[in-house]
């Protein structure tokens, strides 16, 4: 699969992105120079070992109980203990559709897209080399944290090895799927899961420009918070609820917030690129574009 590569500017991204939507240019051939009743609840435990690498691999759920699953099979086993005694994992509800983060106790949305299960909100949980737009943390609390794609796949291997030394000015060899900084049972999608992701909502991929799926976007993005643009009717069909939370540029200044959305993938793209997701204020359509992994983006996790 053949995607554009941006290395994304302080002042020309915008117009360089509509450029590269116009039918008339090659974005393939565009780099841009950077500047610098009873709920089905299911517990993870940190102290579990990586599951099963197959992307496909899904979750045995219990109506009636909570229950501990184990990583590295597809046993469960009944857990008499409450959620306030684990110190690390997660708890994902499939009746409320939450899933919480018991590293930090934060409580996030969930929904379910055909096949696949996404968190409805991004990703907040700090870690190094992770930031609030404009460094404001009220930023934080409504859109979640912006990571350097190093950070995203936890490099330094904290949590898992499957990401361990990825990272700019490095070629990896994840082993899929990359939890990265995702809460216990959720990982990183990679570009394949991202593309599944299109086409499942209607998305239709472009003749021209392999890298964009039209008519994916306008579904995908929340009905607030982005700068209008005529002809631009966000819907949230699929309660997806993409926010506008622009991003982190090399030179530690932020840009873009009301109008673009960018969201890691777990694949990269050789030493210093990495795929990523993009959703634009006047676009309706989504791509999957290579960036620099110094960037600052947001995380969506994927259910395992």
């Amino acid at each position: 699969m053949n995607f554009a590569k941006f290395s994304l500017g302080a002042f020309a991204l915008t117009a360089m992105l509509v450029a590269c939507d116009s039918d008339s240019a090659s974005a393939k051939d565009t780099e841009i120079e950077e500047l610098s009743s009873s709920s089905a609840v299911e517990i993870a435990s940190s102290s579990s070992t990586i599951r099963n690498d197959s992307l496909s691999s899904s979750a045995i759920e219990s109506s009636s109980s909570s229950v501990m699953e184990s990583s590295s099979s597809s046993e469960t086993t009944q857990s008499s203990s409450s959620s306030e005694n684990i110190s690390a994992g997660s708890v994902y509800d499939a009746t409320a559709k939450t899933l919480k983060d018991l590293r930090d106790g934060q409580t996030y949305k969930t929904v379910t897209i055909g096949t696949q299960t996404w968190m409805a909100d991004n990703l907040n949980y700090e870690t190094e080399n992770s930031y609030c737009y404009d460094d404001d943390p009220s930023n934080c609390s409504k859109y979640g944290r912006l990571y350097i794609w190093a950070a995203a796949m936890d490099s330094v291997g904290t949590l898992t090895t499957n990401g361990k030394g990825c990272g700019y000015n490095k070629t990896c060899s994840p082993t899929y799927p990359v939890r990265g900084v995702c809460p216990e049972g959720w990982h990183l999608p990679s570009t394949t899961e991202f593309e599944t992701l299109f086409t499942v909502v209607g998305g239709v991929q472009d003749e021209d420009y392999a890298y964009r799926w039209n008519g994916a976007g306008t579904v995908l993005k929340s009905t607030s918070g982005w700068n209008e643009y005529e002809g631009i009717t966000n819907e949230d069909s699929f309660g997806f609820s993409a926010l506008p939370a622009g991003y982190r540029g090399l030179n530690g200044i932020y840009y873009y917030e009301g109008s673009q959305a960018y969201f890691w993938s777990s694949s990269e793209d050789g030493s210093d690129y990495a795929y990523n997701m993009l959703l634009d204020y006047y676009g309706d359509n989504v791509r999957l574009l290579n960036t620099s992994k110094s960037l600052g983006f947001s995380v969506r996790c994927l259910k395992e």
